[in-house]
């Protein structure tokens, strides 16, 4: 399928390793010309070395503990080379607990990381969106803005801040031909999983190998997602065929979330 990517250029965040590095990759098999972001130059590296060379892809290293550096980096970029038509605000999650039990801290942390850094990227990209006519924001975010997941209280809370923001900004830039939307992974075969598959041993007293399988039993589909699964979705959502498709959560998740 043709997605009409040539002659774009996208900023893909948290691109090193899992969903994001998958998006990367199917941007750029697409035709894109694709920024990488994430705070290891090394990684970043080694990544666009696997990217196909015939476009000029590129990277910025930035930290999402600190937006206003943040913000600073990708504007600088832009004045000096080129903006961007997609966005992929894509990081990693927070740590796993009952809410109940986070500090203040845990909370501010993961607004800064993922809500704060999310709108000053938005704000450095959708000026550029406007004069092309075309953007498309997509937020990687959770499957818990439909049903809360036990155990990920922070994220639980501020995925949901997150949802509601991307949904507002939806209303506000859809005249201008650009949408935004939200792509929700379920259990998907990335690091992150294994920690929450290692923190579900230790506390119920299961092997990993145990708590593993009980989480695939819980999904329709038996299995966990490739990341790859997620970036077909992804990229489909940044590409002309997407256009009408505006301010939506789309699971995928093999159909555990139970609600429509």
């Amino acid at each position: 399928m043709n997605l009409e990517l040539n002659n774009k250029y996208a900023l893909v965040c948290g691109s090193t390793a899992g969903i994001g590095k998958a998006t990367a990759m199917a941007l750029a098999a697409e035709g894109t010309t694709v920024t990488l972001i994430a705070r290891n130059e090394d990684k970043l590296k080694a990544v666009l070395a696997e990217l196909p060379q015939q476009r000029n892809h590129d990277y910025i290293v930035a930290d999402f503990s600190n937006p206003e550096e943040l913000s600073k980096k990708v504007s600088d970029y832009i004045t000096n080379n080129h903006g961007f038509h997609v966005l992929v605000n894509n990081t990693g999650g927070p740590k796993g607990g009952p809410v109940f039990a986070a500090g203040l801290d845990e909370f501010q942390s993961a607004f800064t990381q993922h809500l704060k850094c999310n709108h000053v990227l938005a704000q450095a990209v959708v000026p550029f969106m406007k004069t092309e006519n075309y953007g498309r924001i997509i937020n990687v975010i959770s499957t818990s803005v439909k049903q809360p997941l036990d155990g990920l209280g922070v994220s639980n809370t501020i995925r949901g801040a997150v949802a509601n923001w991307s949904k507002t900004l939806a209303n506000e830039l859809g005249a201008f031909g650009i949408t935004v939307n939200n792509v929700l992974p379920g259990a998907t075969g990335t690091e992150r999983l294994s920690e929450i598959i290692k923190n579900k041993s230790s506390k119920t007293g299961v092997t990993v190998d145990e708590a593993s399988q009980a989480m695939m039993n819980a999904v329709p589909a038996k299995r966990f997602a490739k990341p790859e699964e997620t970036a077909d979705a992804i990229t489909f959502l940044a590409s002309e065929r997407a256009a009408y498709i505006n301010g939506i959560n789309l699971p995928v998740d093999g159909g555990r979330t139970k609600s429509l």
